[in-house]
C-alpha cells in the first residue's frame, strides 16, 4: 500500500488506467488500478476491524457458540457498526479498481460486482469469494466499461451513455455473469473442500493442522478460509483439536504482516506501517481480514508468506493436540479460557507469526517481475 502520489493513484477526473502503452505500461496500469482499490479499502478494514475488536474485548463473553456479545449491550451496536464497515470493504476494493480503469461509469458496476462476490448466498455458496473475487470483479467491470465506451452511438444518445446506459448494461452483465458463471465453481469448491477435509480427520494431526493452516491463511475470509473455519467449528463438540489448529492459524496473517512492518520498516510506507499496527490489534482478536490490505497489494509475496505461517501454526497446534472449545480464534480465546493447552497454543501462534513475518520480509526484499 503506497501513497497516492507514489503509486500513481487516480484522482477524480484523471484518465483511466487501462489506456495505451505496451506490455510494461499495461502492467503498470494494472498495478495502479489495484493500488487505487486498496488505498480506498484500507480505512474500511481498519475502522471496521478495530470496532469489532474493541466490542469483543469490552463486551464479549465466551460461550459454546464462540465469543458472543449480549443483544442488549451497547457493545453489540458497536460490533454491528464494525461489521457494516467490513461488509463495505470488498465492494469498495472492487469499485475503485474499476474506477481507476474506466472512470465514473465503472464505479457502480465495480461496487455491485464486489458486493455479489462477497455474498455467496446469491450463487448458492456458503461462502463468498472474498477479496480475491473483488479484485476479479473490479478488473472485469473496468475493462467491460472500457469496451462499451468504444461502441459508436448516435450523437443524441452520447449524453446519457456514461450516467445511465453504460452503468446499467455493465452492472447487469457483470452481475449475471458472476452469479450464473463464476459463482458455480465457488459453490463447487466449497462443497468439495469440505468433503476432502472430512477424509483427512483420521490421518495425522500435524498433516490436518498444516492443511487447515494453509486454507485459513490463503484468502482470509474467502471461500477457502471459510471452508476450513466452518469445518473446525462444526467439530468443536466432538473433536476440539481441529478447531484448535484453526484457532492458532487464524491470527497469523495479520500478526505476521504487522510484525513485518516493525522489523523491516523501510520496506513499507507510512500508510502500511499504520495499517500494520491495526493488523496487530486485529490479529490478537482473531480477525484474519486485518491482513487483506497487504495481500491485495502484493498477492504474489504476501499470500505465500501467510500460508507458510498458517501451516506452521497449524502443525504445531495439531502435534500438541491443542483444543479450542469455541468457534473463534486468536490469542483472545486463550485468555478467555476457551483453549486447552494454552502454552502450546501461544507457541503455535508465535511460530506462525514469526514465519509469516520473516517470509514476507524475505519475499519483499527480492526483486521480482511480479508484485
Amino acid at each position: 500500500v503506497v501513497g497516492r502520489e507514489g503509486a500513481g493513484l487516480r484522482d477524480p477526473g484523471s484518465g483511466g488506467a487501462g489506456r495505451g502503452g505496451g506490455p510494461g505500461k499495461a502492467r503498470g496500469a494494472t498495478y495502479k488500478a489495484l493500488m487505487n482499490g486498496v488505498s480506498f479499502m484500507i480505512p474500511f478494514v481498519v475502522v471496521g476491524g478495530l470496532l469489532i475488536a474493541v466490542s469483543l474485548a469490552l463486551g464479549g463473553h465466551t460461550t459454546s457458540e464462540g465469543i458472543v456479545i449480549p443483544e442488549d449491550s451497547v457493545w453489540k451496536s458497536v460490533n454491528d457498526i464494525g461489521v457494516i464497515g467490513f461488509a463495505l470493504m470488498v465492494p469498495i476494493l472492487s469499485g475503485y479498481i474499476a474506477y481507476a480503469i474506466a472512470d465514473r461509469p465503472a464505479l457502480v458496476p465495480g461496487m455491485v460486482g464486489g458486493w455479489i462476490a462477497a455474498h455467496g448466498e446469491l450463487y448458492d455458496s456458503e461462502a463468498g469469494a472474498g477479496f480475491i473475487g473483488a479484485i476479479a470483479t473490479g478488473f472485469l467491470a473496468g475493462y467491460l466499461v472500457l469496451g462499451i465506451k468504444k461502441v459508436r452511438v448516435p450523437k443524441f444518445a452520447r449524453a446519457v451513455m456514461p450516467i445511465i446506459v453504460i452503468p446499467i448494461v455493465a452492472t447487469s452483465a457483470l452481475g449475471l455473469f458472476f452469479i450464473h458463471v463464476l459463482g458455480r465453481p465457488i459453490a463447487w469448491l466449497f462443497e468439495h473442500l469440505t468433503d476432502w477435509l472430512s477424509g483427512l480427520t483420521g490421518t495425522s494431526a500435524a498433516l490436518l493442522g498444516i492443511v487447515l493452516g494453509l486454507m485459513i491463511a490463503f484468502d482470509m475470509g474467502g471461500p477457502v478460509n471459510k471452508t476450513a473455519f466452518l469445518f473446525g467449528a462444526g467439530l468443536v463438540s466432538e473433536n476440539p483439536e481441529v478447531m484448535g489448529a484453526c484457532a492458532a492459524a487464524i491470527p497469523v496473517p495479520p500478526l505476521g504482516q504487522g510484525l513485518a512492518t516493525l522489523i523491516r520498516r523501510r520496506l513499507f510506507d507510512d500508510q502500511e506501517r499504520e495499517t500494520g499496527l491495526a493488523a496487530l490489534f486485529m490479529g490478537f482478536f482473531g480477525i484474519t481480514e486485518g491482513a487483506i490490505p497487504f495481500a491485495a497489494a502484493r498477492p504474489a509475496r504476501v499470500i505465500p508468506a501467510n500460508m507458510l505461517g498458517g501451516a506452521a501454526a497449524g502443525a504445531v497446534a495439531g502435534l500438541a493436540a491443542v483444543e479450542d472449545s469455541v468457534p473463534h480464534g486468536g490469542p483472545i480465546v486463550a485468555l478467555l479460557g476457551a483453549v486447552d493447552g494454552v502454552p502450546m497454543f501461544f507457541a503455535a501462534v508465535l511460530v506462525g507469526t514469526g514465519v509469516t513475518a520473516l517470509a514476507t520480509v524475505g519475499l519483499m526484499s527480492v526483486r521480482w517481475g511480479v508484485r
